[in-house]
């Protein structure tokens, strides 16, 4: 059975949080980066799109990046002051974003890791059924601008355009979509 790997971005200027994550998140199983400016770690969000990102919300002020990265593909886990932690739970949870008190200890750090792990690999598998049906709507799409074409150029009916681009399909040994776009080639505007 293979290994799971998982890419981690965390943002923090605590010292002492980046050495016990770095104890707990280590190769083969992870990937970590640690970035302790904020702004930086926008900028890396835009061309490097981590499975989790921990952010420490410090004070309580660092919770704005949380909300800027929510619309990506990662699985957001920020680490709030106990004294802050309903106050920021409340302002992140609407985007996904996961919340640990902290000071936390090795236990629920672990248990919260799997559980963005959870998630994050449900987001991926929604990901592809979304890329998947999005392809299928296009190819119907394309089919039935194919077969509106037909209607119209050749004064075929639905039926009988529906049947056309069958047989064609199997008579090339190819897709109905492949015939359909060859279609729209030719009695396209």
């Amino acid at each position: 059975m293979e290994m799971d790997h998982h890419s981690v971005l965390l943002v923090t200027k605590d010292t002492k949080i980046s050495s016990f994550i770095r104890t707990m998140l280590i190769e083969p199983l992870f990937t970590l980066q640690v970035i302790n400016d904020p702004n930086e770690a926008r900028r890396q969000m835009i061309d490097y799109n981590a499975d989790i990102v921990i952010i420490d919300a410090g004070d309580g002020s660092d919770t704005d990046i949380a909300i800027d990265i929510a619309s990506s593909n990662s699985t957001i886990l920020v680490l709030a002051p106990n004294h802050l932690y309903d106050q920021i739970s409340y302002r992140v949870e609407s985007y996904g974003i996961i919340t640990l008190s902290k000071p936390f200890d090795t236990f629920n750090f672990y248990q919260m890791i799997k559980v963005c792990i959870a998630v994050h690999n449900k987001i991926s598998a929604l990901n592809m059924e979304t890329y998947r049906l999005k392809e299928k709507m296009e190819e119907i799409r394309t089919i039935n601008r194919a077969k509106m074409l037909l209607m119209s150029a050749l004064h075929m009916t639905e039926q009988e355009a529906h049947r056309y681009l069958e047989k064609e399909a199997m008579d090339r040994c190819t897709k109905r979509t492949e015939v359909a776009v060859s279609i729209i080639k030719i009695y396209g505007v």
